[in-house]
């Protein structure tokens, strides 16, 4: 019997990191060695009191009962009191947080809460996939691409996009794959531009904590309440696998969040939840813990060394100020055929191509090797380059 896909599934591209991972596991197979540098999965382990905090609190047999559909009180608490001591926003964890099952699930449903079918999604290019196909395509909406362009530092041009609007505009500093950080005047474009217009504005701030060289990254939550805005202790805390993150914004946006998420998850687990409240709690104000910092300098320091190899092999880089991406253009323009040759010297890259048109003539290194295993893979891509 032949089963077939509705037409939304089929307007899908492949999902780029899941053909990476079939890719990689075949090489594996038959035996290479491989350095992986495309998925961004942290290597270096979490936090000593955050695996503390989670094996004490998955030994409590009451915390393996169903969460609260927008989370647990006291992680709602939490991250509003992180809020206020790393942004110095107010926020009501009682009306404006929502828990989540990582910010990439929270992505996607605040589409299906506020996006009808046919309406319009401004989505950046390159950008996170899930903004256009996981979130607009899935919602038979249409994803509108505004482009990110290396000329003037993957900055959006506000006066640039469409004048009439959209129903929801996705939004991503520290940028993912660029490694850009908003400047001058970038934000408040958008936050005017979306105000005027009645755009619905989603921004994506899952790289807040992983800056460098004195850079503080802000929340869009100090220029406007009518937002809806996305965190992850996925990298902060190196808990990709743990699922957990929250939204924090506009009552109406986090309600419309909630409503989706109680129809279709029972939220993150509550020994997840208390665990990433006392990871969040870590924080002294605006300042990391000791092990965030700790972790940070480390991809620093990787991020400079890969940087310095590949310029000295010819791909001419520059060093990002956030983000454990490095974003850089490859000879030829054909992002997915260098990407093929770099798998063939058993280093993998992710190509741009795989993050928008705009994205194609770059690849993106995330930085989750050792520096050595980092400077053996820019060896490897030494003879193809």
């Amino acid at each position: 019997m032949a089963f077939d896909y509705c037409s939304r599934v089929n307007r899908l591209p492949p999902y780029l990191f899941a053909e990476i991972e079939k890719a990689v596991a075949a090489k594996k197979q038959a035996g290479a060695d491989i350095i992986s540098l495309g998925i961004g999965d942290p290597d270096l382990p979490p936090p000593k009191f955050v695996l503390r905090a989670l094996a004490r609190e998955a030994k409590n047999p009451k915390n393996h009962n169903y969460s609260l559909s927008q989370g647990e009180p006291e992680f709602r608490e939490a991250c509003a009191k992180w809020m206020k001591g790393r942004f110095g926003v107010d926020v009501d964890p009682k009306t404006q947080i929502v828990a989540l099952m990582g910010s990439k699930e929270g992505l996607a449903n605040v589409a299906r809460a506020f996006v009808n079918p046919g309406e319009t999604v401004l989505v950046p290019d390159p950008a996170y996939p899930v903004y256009g196909q996981g979130a607009a395509t899935l919602c038979d909406a249409n994803p509108v691409p505004f482009p990110l362009l290396e000329q003037n530092g993957y900055q959006v041009e506000g006066d640039k996009l469409p004048s009439s609007g959209a129903r929801m505009l996705y939004l991503n500093y520290p940028n993912n794959p660029t490694g850009a950080v908003a400047k001058g005047g970038t934000l408040e474009s958008v936050v005017e531009y979306c105000d005027r217009t009645g755009t619905v504005l989603a921004y994506d701030n899952a790289y807040s904590e992983m800056t460098f060289d004195g850079y503080t990254a802000p929340s869009i939550l100090q220029l406007t309440q009518n937002a809806l805005e996305f965190h992850s202790l996925s990298k902060t805390f190196c808990v990709t696998g743990d699922r957990i993150g929250f939204a924090v914004g506009h009552p109406a946006l986090v309600d419309g969040l909630r409503k989706i998420k109680s129809q279709i998850d029972s939220g993150p687990s509550v020994y997840v939840q208390k665990m990433a409240a006392e990871a969040l709690g870590s924080y002294s104000g605006g300042q990391r813990p000791k092990e965030v910092e700790k972790m940070v300098r480390e991809y620093a320091r990787r991020r400079k060394a890969l940087v310095r190899g590949l310029n000295k092999i010819g791909l001419k880089t520059a060093l990002p100020s956030a983000t454990f991406y490095v974003w850089t253009r490859i000879p030829g323009g054909d992002s997915i055929s260098f990407a093929k040759k770099a798998l063939d010297a058993n280093v993998v890259v992710t190509p741009g191509a795989g993050f928008g048109s705009a994205g194609d003539g770059f690849v993106r290194f995330a930085v989750t090797q050792p520096r050595e295993r980092i400077m053996e893979a820019v060896e490897r891509l030494a003879a193809i380059v």
